[in-house]
Order: structure tokens, then sequence, then C-alpha cells
């Protein structure tokens, strides 16, 4: 088959890879509907991490049963199925306290840029629809397995409440989806910090009441103007850098609550700092599987249409150009066609 294949930072190439296999019997093989290139895809790709050896890459998927191993149940070849990037049995204790991208057999996802894919931990990994959706929902389905979850886990880790105040920190897909979230979830009051014209238009549409286009000490001075002098109730961090973990931090008021869902580069927190800041922090991969079924409703139901983060469509064979694109931000997000 035909997948991507990252060589060097800037270099990615659409090329012919090793067919999926079965290798466990909790194993399943599915043909790919749709997949997308990541946010934390360029971290790699501008050599903010190393690459190594030249290796396949993307954690994003939805698609076709194919195969199932032996011991994979509750799934059948041809179901229309959607997982997360961190694969999970779905059973263990941690998976049983919600935490599913902590699973004790947990896999992380990263052969998804391609035309098939093997799915480790199936069973408890995937979600199958009822029946195949239409087309048209198959980019907000695909958003759930990451970006979407992601968000959402965000703002439910931020503890946002029905008539909160809530910041989103990050103008990515991920930070457009944790708008979505803090929407759902009843925020009163969504200010997005964007310089991005483009992004700030899907941030308001999606239920921002405020757009703060200053950064740094400025953006915090900004949000705490909005805010009465206090900070907001929930802050919810979709970058991962080191300025954008003390804006977060620096915006949220005393017994506020922020959500670090960005994958960290360079972050240090000031133990002391924080201490007396009496602002709750807690983040991490998202346990998306726990909010799959959740989220899949509200897409199939048209209540959320996350899939408006791709701003650009390609096949996968144009892959590199999807990287390319969202590289030079271009693009929030390109989608990516077998």
């Amino acid at each position: 088959m035909r997948g991507a294949v990252i060589h060097a930072p800037g270099d990615v190439r659409f090329e012919t890879v090793e067919d999926p296999k079965i290798l466990k019997p909790t194993d399943a093989i599915i043909r790919t509907a749709v997949t997308c290139v990541c946010g934390s895809d360029l971290w790699p790709y501008r050599g903010a991490e190393p690459i190594g050896d030249p290796h396949p890459m993307g954690h994003e998927y939805v698609g076709f049963v194919e195969e199932v191993g032996s011991e994979v149940t509750g799934l059948r070849s041809g179901q229309f199925v959607v997982g997360s990037f961190a694969t999970s049995d779905n059973t263990c204790p941690n998976c049983s306290h919600g935490f599913q991208s902590n699973c004790l057999h947990r896999e992380f996802m990263s052969t998804c840029q391609a035309e098939y894919v093997r799915i480790p931990n199936a069973a408890g990994t995937l979600v199958a629809t009822d029946e195949v959706p239409d087309e048209e929902l198959w980019p907000g389905l695909l958003a759930n397995s990451d970006v979407m979850g992601t968000g959402w886990w965000a703002a439910d880790a931020a503890e946002v409440r029905p008539g909160s105040t809530a910041v989103v920190v990050g103008d990515g897909a991920v930070g457009l989806c944790a708008v979505i979230a803090a929407k759902e979830m009843g925020a009163e009051r969504i200010i997005a910090m964007s310089r991005h014209e483009q992004r700030q238009k899907l941030a308001l549409e999606f239920g921002a009441t405020d757009i703060v286009t200053e950064r740094g000490e400025e953006g915090i001075a900004r949000v705490k103007e909005l805010t009465g002098g206090i900070g907001a109730d929930s802050v919810l961090e979709c970058v991962g850098t080191a300025q954008a973990v003390q804006q977060a931090l620096h915006s949220a008021r005393p017994g506020g609550s922020v959500g670090f869902v960005g994958v960290p580069h360079g972050v240090a927190v000031d133990g002391q700092e924080l201490f007396f800041s009496h602002v709750g922090l807690r983040g991490g991969p998202a346990p998306v599987r726990r909010y799959l079924p959740d989220l899949i409703e509200r897409v199939l139901s048209g209540r959320i249409d996350p899939g408006k983060v791709f701003a650009l469509t390609l096949p996968l064979a144009d892959v590199a150009e999807g990287y390319k694109a969202m590289d030079e931000r271009r693009a929030i997000k390109a989608l990516l066609k077998p």
C-alpha cells in the first residue's frame, strides 16, 4: 500500500510501505476513509522533535473494518469505525477511571496517513456507527479521533461549567474545537486568543464571545481587563509552548482551573508560583475514547460540526502539501482522502 513517511525536517513523502497485518489476536485492520495532518505532526516536520530513521506518520483516522483478530469482539467486516490516537483495552483500572489514554496496554497510533491501518486493542479502541454515515459527516467524525476529543478534554480538565467564563489559548484545530467544547458545556463567555483572521471567524462561529489578539503579558492584561481584573474561571491551553502555558496560568482567577492539552515543549512550571496562585492544573493526552460515543452522536445529529477546522482537502498522495500548508499557516488543518 501507499502512505506518508517522514525522512527529515520538511521532507514528507508518499511512498510504498508495508501492508498492515494482524500481529496480535486483539488487532484489527481498517481501510482508511479519511485521515489528516495534525498540528503535533509539525513538531518533527519543523525539526523540533528528533526524527531518527524514516518512519510512517499519522494518528487520526476513521475507516471501514477489513479484518479482525481472533479475540476481537463487537466488530465485524464492513463497519464504519472511529477510534482514538491512543489505543486502549477499555477494561483496565486506568480505563475504568476514564483515562483510556493511560491504558496499561496503550499504544499510540503512528501510521494513519495511509490507505490501511492496523489498530491494536481494537475492541476497546474503535467505536462503530450503526450504519455508514454520509460522507459529508466524515470530517467531523475524523475530528473526534483527536482534535475534538482533545478540545473536549481541555474543557473538561479546566472544569468549564454552565455560566462560567473560559479562555482558550491557541487557535489551531484543538483550540477551535475547545471553543466548541466550552460552548457545549455551557460557558457564558468564551475568550479566544487569536491573531489570525480566518481562525477568529471560525472561533466566533463556534461560540467565542470575545477575541484577544495580544500575547504574553499583554494578552494576560487584556484577559484580566475583560474579567474585571480577576481572571477566567477556566483556561484551556491548546498549544504546548512555554509562553502559552504561562499565559494560561496567569489568565486564570484564584481558584480557577487550567486544562493543558498542548504537547509540552520547553515548558517548566514554577512550584512556588503555582502554589500561591490557587490555580488548579490538569492535562495530558486526551482520553478520547471516554468521549467518543457522545461526540459521535453530537456530530451525527448535527449539533456540532468540528469538521469545519479542515480548511484544505487533498488526495492522500499530496500529503506533503498538507504539511507545507499547515506549516505556513495557510490551512488550519489538512484533510486527506485515500
